[in-house]
C-alpha cells in the first residue's frame, strides 16, 4: 500500500515537469526508506502522524545525517502527505506544519581568476574529446548554469552569432545566458568534431550539443567528472565541481561590479535571497567600493582631512559636585 502511494506522488512529479530526474530518484530513496522506517515501527501510511514524523526526523538527525540532508527528506515527506490530502487519502497533513533543523548558512567554495585562467588555458588535445572538453569548460564558467542544463543543452538552443544559450532550469523554466568569446570559440571547434561522432556511430542525431563516442548525450555524471579531472591535470588544489564554476561565475561577476539582480538573472535563481550568499565572498570588492564612494571612506580620508582645517575649540564649562566654575582640566 505505502508503495504503491508512492510511486503514484512519484509518477505525478515527473508527469508535472517540475522537479528534475536527479531530484525524482533521491525523493524515491528518501520515500522507501521513510516507508522501511514505518514497516519497522507498525504503522501504516496513512495513519502516520506528526508525532512519528517528528520521531522519525530526531533518529535521523541522532544518525548524523546533516541537517540539509534532513531538510530534504523532509521536503519529500511534505510533498507526498499533500498529495495524499488532496487526493482524500488522508483527513489531514501531518507535515504541513512540521520544521526541519535550521542549515547552516554556508558560504560557496569558488576559484580565483588566475585558478580559472590556469584550468581553461591548459593544453588540450586537438581530438573530439579534447574538443569537447575545452567547450564543456568554458560554456559552464561563461554562463554560471548548472551541470544538468549544461548535460540537457541542444544544439538549437545555443546561437553563436548573438553569443546567447537558451537554458533549461529547475521545474522547466528557461532562461537566456552569454556566452562569452572564447565559450563561443570552443563550442565552433567541437561542433565539428560532434558531428563526426555522431556520424560514425550510426544512429539517429540526438540534437544534444555534447554527445560520447557513441553519439549519445553526455550525462550530468559524466560532466562531473570531467571537470574533476581537467582540474586535477591543472594542478588546481581546489576539488572542483561543476557547481564550483558556478560559485565562481557569480563571485567573479560581482567583484566586479555587476548587480545583484543581474546576478540572480543569470543564475535562474526564483528569490534574491538565494543570491545574496555571494555577497559575503565578494566584500573585497564592497570594500573598494565603499573606499571610493563613501567620504570618509579611505581613499576619501586624506582629501577631507586636507580640504577642512580644525575648527577652534571652544572651552565649556562644567560642574563638580554642587558648585560651579571655569573647565581647568
Amino acid at each position: 500500500m505505502s508503495e504503491d502511494l508512492v510511486a503514484a506522488w512519484l509518477r505525478q512529479r515527473e508527469l508535472d515537469g517540475r522537479t528534475s530526474a536527479a531530484t525524482l530518484r533521491a525523493y524515491g530513496s528518501d520515500l522507501r526508506a521513510f516507508s522501511a522506517w514505518l514497516q519497522q515501527a507498525g504503522r501504516a501510511l496513512p495513519a502516520v502522524t506528526r508525532f512519528d514524523l517528528r520521531r522519525y526526523l530526531v533518529e535521523l538527525e541522532q544518525q548524523g545525517l546533516v541537517a540539509t540532508s534532513v531538510q530534504r527528506k523532509l521536503a519529500s515527506l511534505r510533498g507526498l502527505f499533500a498529495f495524499l490530502h488532496e487526493r482524500g487519502a488522508i483527513e489531514q497533513d501531518p507535515a504541513r506544519l512540521l520544521r526541519g533543523p535550521k542549515t547552516p548558512r554556508r558560504v560557496p567554495r569558488f576559484l580565483g581568476t588566475a585558478e580559472v585562467d590556469r584550468l581553461l588555458a591548459q593544453p588540450f588535445a586537438e581530438t573530439p574529446q579534447g574538443r569537447r572538453d575545452r567547450a564543456v569548460l568554458e560554456v559552464l564558467y561563461s554562463t554560471g548554469c548548472r551541470v544538468a542544463e549544461c548535460a540537457s543543452l541542444r544544439q538549437a538552443d545555443v546561437d553563436l552569432d548573438e553569443g546567447v544559450v537558451r537554458l533549461r532550469g529547475k521545474g522547466q523554466k528557461q532562461r537566456l545566458a552569454l556566452l562569452g568569446g572564447p565559450a563561443r570559440d570552443a563550442v565552433r571547434a567541437w561542433l565539428p568534431c560532434r558531428r563526426a561522432m555522431v556520424a560514425q556511430a550510426g544512429r539517429r542525431d540526438p540534437d544534444a550539443l555534447f554527445v560520447n563516442r557513441f553519439g549519445r548525450p553526455l550525462s550530468a555524471r559524466w560532466l562531473f567528472t570531467t571537470v574533476a579531472v581537467r582540474a586535477q591535470q591543472a594542478g588546481l588544489q581546489t576539488a572542483l565541481t561543476p557547481h564550483v564554476l558556478r560559485h565562481s561565475f557569480a563571485t567573479h561577476l560581482l567583484d566586479r561590479g555587476a548587480d545583484l539582480r543581474t546576478v540572480q538573472e543569470l543564475l535562474g535563481h526564483s528569490r534574491l535571497v538565494t543570491t545574496e550568499i555571494y555577497t559575503h565572498v565578494s566584500i573585497g570588492r564592497l570594500r573598494e567600493v565603499y573606499d571610493h564612494a563613501h567620504p570618509q571612506g579611505r581613499a576619501n580620508a586624506g582629501a577631507t582631512a586636507a580640504a577642512s582645517p580644525p575648527a577652534a575649540r571652544t572651552p565649556r564649562k562644567r560642574t563638580h559636585g554642587g558648585g560651579s566654575g571655569d573647565a581647568t582640566g
